[in-house]
């Protein structure tokens, strides 16, 4: 297929991301592709390292390509966005737990569905520039494709406040936050793809990221204070009563707030909440995930979400909350397991 090129070369098994028009957003024939792909290297002897990258300078991959959701859940019919969502995020489970080494090289604009292709890798590498994050809530979803469990895992309260606010990372802070290993400038990228499909040794990857900037590092203890919370009341009340320091980051993070899901946001926390409390792992965070995106059309806010972002393009979506008005028993109906349709994966960790 003209999207993705699924290869051998030397001892690398290749998959590069061909839509560059379209930010390499990620389709379910992609996915299933991408799946494919593993199952048949897992035990091919020439194959000693997987590389994952893209064509294209402004994004590794931007997302997944809703339309065809949309369009199915908009007619009514919710069964293809559940199984485009239960498949991919089995080929996230399998990349997390591939028994060979996985290296993901992700330049411009990691998203979404971008995370759960390259951020699941072994190993994970940006460039200056890079730029990750996951705006989900801004379309009546949740952080998925297991991106909930590296939030959950990110340093202090950091997790929330990408995860609820769609804040964009860049360089080091990528890194920081968990989302890569490796900081190298792209110019040399070619080069250590060429390398690592003659020796298949990742040891080419060894680079130490910069430390994070004074100012940065100051961002991050006002991001902690300001995000403690594990609710959305208790948040919106420390951003509103914040500090006279904090309460310029608190003002943007309250804009933020604002143009996202309220829904999806309150069960993002949860969510966030309930990973870190657990110490889950995978399997339990793509199960958690599932069960939110699974009603997200017929309970949730994304059909309007993506009309208002993707297809009208007017940004102005009718939310069916405020953000004050999200209620607990909400809350829980979202996350509730789903009995026999609970995600099943093979191979996930």
């Amino acid at each position: 297929m003209t999207d993705i090129h699924v290869r051998i070369e030397g001892r690398a098994g290749r998959i590069t991301l061909d839509r560059p028009r379209a930010l390499n957003a990620l389709t379910y024939a992609m996915c299933l592709a991408i799946r494919s792909a593993l199952r048949e290297w897992r035990d091919e002897a020439r194959v000693a390292v997987i590389v994952i990258d893209a064509v294209g300078e402004r994004a590794f991959c931007a997302g997944g390509d809703l339309g065809e959701m949309h369009a199915t859940g908009a007619a009514g019919d919710f069964d293809y966005g559940r199984r485009f969502w239960r498949d991919e995020y089995a080929m996230n489970a399998e990349l997390a737990g591939f028994p060979k080494p996985v290296v993901s090289f992700m330049q411009g604009f990691t998203m979404g569905g971008g995370v759960g292709v390259g951020c699941h890798a072994a190993h994970r590498v940006v460039g200056p520039g890079s730029v990750v994050a996951m705006p989900e809530c801004g379309v009546g979803l949740v952080p998925d494709v297991g991106g909930s469990l590296i939030l959950a895992r990110a340093p202090g309260r950091l997790g929330a406040w990408l995860g609820t606010t769609a804040a964009r990372l860049t360089g080091a802070e990528v890194i920081h936050a968990g989302f890569a290993d490796h900081l190298i400038d792209e110019a040399r990228w070619p080069g250590l793809i060429a390398a690592l499909a003659e020796s298949g040794d990742t040891a080419l990857l060894q680079h130490s990221p910069p430390p994070l900037t004074a100012q940065r590092r100051a961002d991050l203890a006002r991001i902690d204070r300001l995000f403690a919370a594990d609710d959305l009341p208790g948040l919106l009340a420390g951003l509103r009563n914040a500090a006279p320091d904090d309460q310029p980051m608190a003002r943007a993070a309250l804009a933020a707030l604002s143009r996202v899901s309220p829904l999806s946001a309150a069960c993002t926390l949860e969510m966030l909440r309930r990973l870190r409390s657990s110490r889950a792992g995978l399997r339990e965070a793509l199960a958690l995930e599932y069960r939110f995106t699974s009603r997200a059309m017929q309970h949730g806010d994304f059909i309007e979400g993506i009309r208002a972002m993707i297809i009208d393009k007017d940004r102005q979506p009718r939310w069916r909350h405020d953000l004050d008005g999200v209620t607990r028993p909400e809350i829980e109906a979202m996350l509730a397991p789903l009995g026999k349709d609970e995600l099943q994966l093979e191979d996930a960790q």
